[in-house]
């Protein structure tokens, strides 16, 4: 590493140095990652901001920034602060200290947070006055809502409420993570000292108290006009809701002899003794009090968020519970295409001995594809074995989990290899673990040092001819929750150079085997790295004649970015579709000039990654599956990418790509100076506009009715 500066790319925690040797950074060459996931942040925000949407919906999104936020200061400013206080002096590929992107970062979510809390009380707020739904300050409440909200403090509230003093007898409390508290000064009548103590706000009572005609009172203004009830005899001086943010990154040891307690320990560790790395309080807090607060938890001011609202919009999710359909988008009804409905369902297995099957959700239903697929499986008394990865999934109710046990039960030969490490899913998957063991299935949790984020299914079957193996290979998490609102693609194949891959995939995972070459898979870390760089270089040898079109959530690594400014020094047209993390820069002279970037944010998550190779809009090669272009996915976790093959399925995704390229409504397009601006498209509403999730919605119907 002679020569070459350490750069944190990716993962904040982890320096990554590969392809830099030759690759001089800087800022005229790449876009800063933490920059960018904020400008993928305010991208979100402003479809919060647009007055066309309805108010629920505008409330959700508001909720959904709020939630970025949180993760954003949970990981990445917690990961930089860590390298500060390790005197470490890394730069990122856009050559900024690290205490240069922390003041650029706090600069910039000052900005969104402003944005965030103008929305909400200027726009949303009003709005659902108008629609009947009312925020009633408790100082407005009347005798009779008075009455009501004594009765419920009384009932489900002082119960659980538990003040915690501070005094030399009593150290300042711990304070959990991302917990809504408020800070309460009292005095004592009967020697005038002043106390201060913190009472939590229960998380698991709902945040806003519904009093009636969909009326409500957020619950900590409830606590905080009742703490008489709380500190009988003393004089309340002083009370303010504040909110703090740990540390959650914590790393997991994975040559542990049992990788399920070392996740449990970490979970603990996480929730007590992540390193607070913001504080966020509204305008009514004084200084005194707030000094006190940075103080016991060791922040400085640049640490302090002050808002103008209430703290924590992330609880507008519940409002969006809420049974108000006039004040949501249609909702939409994923599709069955033609080929995958009746009653009963198609035979899955007789249906991919005919030809390849491709789903694209949400458009698609996971119910009757994916989830079908592994029903019919598991009840199926050929089917020997099933085998499938499970990096984030829904819960023992599930219909795939419930297929898993049924299977196990029926005595086939059932593995789940389940991903411990995914970051706020690790205690829902170390249940799924243990549900599933308990039942029979054979629980592995993968290789050490490396997440397994692939979205691999096997299937094997015995047919009268012998083996058969059947295969899914997605974009998406096997959950069926997440399914409905991210979109994903997803291929069904009995291709037996695919199966053969797969089981040799799963044998790595689950065994020590060590499986260097695959026949079409491309499998990270092996080789998936170079496998792209060739492709990338194919088409930098054709030049204007050659054709780059990559789908994908976030574009970081610096390789890969290099070989597309190759490609573009060549002449190849190159388009991106990048819904969140793009460092690359297009469109300099000289660099990018035929590089286009663009995002779509809209009602669903894009969340594919569908990568294009050629002119062709048909024969050019296709690849989908679960890898981002980033450090991480390249070369820390294990990933699969499966070429799709199948002429009528390749004109498939060239359709998807090329509506995602038409849209003037949901997208956004990078400029060579880093900023965004929202493509226009004929008003708000997208009326006469392409709007890349309705038309797909359209399309999706269509193939009900189509037979070919």
């Amino acid at each position: 590493m002679a020569g070459v500066e350490v750069v944190f790319e990716d993962n904040v925690d982890e320096p990554i140095a590969k392809g830099l040797a030759s690759v001089p950074s800087g800022a005229e060459r790449f876009l800063n990652r933490e920059l960018s996931f904020l400008d993928y942040v305010a991208r979100v925000l402003a479809v919060a901001e647009d007055p066309e949407l309805p108010v629920l919906e505008r409330a959700k999104f508001v909720a959904i920034v709020a939630n970025h936020l949180d993760e954003f200061f949970e990981v990445r400013v917690a990961g930089l602060l860590e390298q500060v206080a390790a005197g470490l002096r890394a730069r990122s590929a856009d050559g900024l200290e690290l205490t240069e992107q922390l003041r650029a970062i706090r600069a910039r979510v000052a900005s969104l947070v402003a944005r965030q809390y103008q929305v909400f009380t200027n726009e949303i707020t009003p709005a659902l006055v108008e629609a009947g739904i009312h925020f009633v300050p408790f100082d407005e409440l009347s005798a009779v809502d008075r009455t009501s909200v004594d009765e419920m403090f009384a009932e489900r509230i002082f119960p659980v409420l538990t003040p915690l003093a501070v005094d030399p007898a009593h150290p300042f409390p711990y304070i959990s993570n991302l917990s809504l508290s408020l800070a309460v000064s009292v005095r004592d009548p009967a020697n005038g000292e002043v106390r201060f103590a913190r009472v939590k706000v229960p998380p698991l009572l709902p945040r806003f108290l519904e009093l009636t005609d969909q009326r409500f009172v957020l619950l900590e203004q409830v606590i905080s006009a009742r703490l008489d009830s709380l500190f009988p005899g003393m004089e309340i001086v002083s009370r303010f809701p504040f909110r703090v943010t740990r540390d959650t990154d914590f790393e997991i040891e994975d040559e542990a002899e049992d990788l399920l307690e070392a996740v449990a320990s970490v979970l603990r560790r996480r929730s007590r003794f992540g390193r607070v790395v913001r504080l966020e309080v509204d305008r009514t807090m004084t200084d005194e009090v707030l000094d006190l607060l940075r103080r016991e938890l060791e922040l400085s001011d640049s640490d302090v968020t002050v808002v103008e609202g209430p703290l924590d919009l992330g609880g507008l999710f519940a409002l969006y519970g809420l049974d108000r359909a006039d004040l949501k988008a249609d909702a939409w009804v994923p599709q069955t295409q033609h080929a995958l409905s009746g009653d009963p369902a198609p035979d899955f297995f007789r249906l991919l001995d005919g030809g390849d099957v491709l789903v694209h959700h949400p458009y698609d239903s996971f119910t009757t594809s994916v989830e079908q697929f592994v029903e019919q499986a598991a009840s199926d008394p050929s089917v020997l074995a099933i085998k499938q990865t499970i990096y984030r999934t829904a819960g023992p109710e599930s219909a795939l989990v419930r297929s898993l046990i049924k299977a196990a039960e029926q005595g086939k030969q059932v593995v789940a290899l389940i991903e411990l490490k995914a970051r706020f899913d690790e205690q829902a998957n170390i249940e799924r673990a243990r549900v599933l063991e308990e039942a029979g299935v054979h629980v592995v949790y993968g290789l050490v040092g490396l997440k397994t984020h692939a979205k691999v299914l096997l299937v094997v079957r015995q047919e009268p001819d012998g083996i058969r193996r059947y295969c899914h290979v997605g974009t998406g998490n096997y959950n069926p929750k997440t399914a409905h609102l991210y979109e994903d693609v997803g291929l069904f194949s009995a291709d037996e150079d695919l199966g053969h891959d797969l089981t040799d995939l799963f044998n790595h995972l689950t065994g020590y085997s060590y499986q260097g070459e695959y026949r079409k898979l491309l499998v990270a870390p092996t080789h998936m790295r170079d496998a792209l760089l060739e492709r990338f270089a194919a088409q930098a040898a054709l030049g204007s004649a050659g054709r780059i079109i990559l789908k994908m959530n976030s574009l970081v690594d610096i390789a890969m970015i290099t070989a597309l400014y190759d490609a573009s020094a060549a002449g190849v047209p190159i388009d991106l579709i990048v819904r969140g993390i793009s460092c690359l820069r297009p469109g300099v002279p000289g660099l990018s000039d035929t590089i286009r970037v663009r995002s779509i944010v809209g009602e669903f998550l894009e969340h594919s990654r569908v990568y294009r190779f050629g002119a062709d809009p048909v024969d050019a090669e296709y690849l989908i599956g679960s890898a981002d272009l980033m450090p991480r996915n390249l070369d820390r976790r294990v990933e699969a990418i499966v070429p799709v093959v199948d002429p009528k399925l390749r004109a498939r995704l060239a359709e998807m790509l090329d509506v995602a390229l038409a849209d003037d409504v949901l997208a956004w397009n990078l400029g060579p100076d880093g900023t965004w601006a929202k493509v226009a498209g004929t008003d708000n509403a997208g009326n006469g506009g392409v709007n890349t999730q309705r038309l797909l919605r359209d399309l999706a119907i269509s193939r009900t009715h189509a037979t070919t």
